[in-house]
């Protein structure tokens, strides 16, 4: 099965320009530190999601894609960071992070104000090196 989520040539400028000015300002932030960290540059996935770099993953059951290495979207309520590796060797980390909550691979923050961008910067490495260790 082939997922409905892919990248796409359309422009994460325009898409940041049609959000609130501060949900915009979070985002022009999360788009240079993920790019400062990745090296890559942002590439919209499906219609919200921006996405920096590419992995190839393999599951034990033979579903195989391709998906983002880190990136995030601007939901309504909050911002949803995605973190591949998941949480579980990031619990210190998460102590640390501030007001947020999470679900498998997805952080969810209200504002950047809320949480320390130096502990998101060091999550979003650590998460990018165990991908790269596993996949790549």
């Amino acid at each position: 099965m082939a997922l409905k989520t892919q990248p796409h040539d359309g422009s994460v400028e325009e898409f940041i320009d049609s959000l609130t000015p501060a949900v915009q300002s979070d985002c022009e932030i999360l788009l240079n530190l993920m790019e400062e960290i990745t090296g890559e540059e942002p590439v919209l996935w499906g219609p919200t999601i921006i996405g920096f770099g590419q992995y190839h993953y393999v599951y034990e059951s033979g579903t195989e894609g391709d998906w983002f290495l880190t990136g995030f979207s601007p939901r309504k309520k909050n911002l949803s960071i995605y973190i591949m590796d998941g949480f579980k060797k990031h619990t210190a980390l998460l102590e640390k992070l501030g007001k947020h909550s999470h679900s498998v691979s997805c952080l969810y923050i209200r504002r950047l104000s809320d949480i320390d961008l130096e502990v998101l910067r060091t999550l979003i490495k650590d998460s990018i090196c165990q991908i790269k260790d596993k996949y790549c």
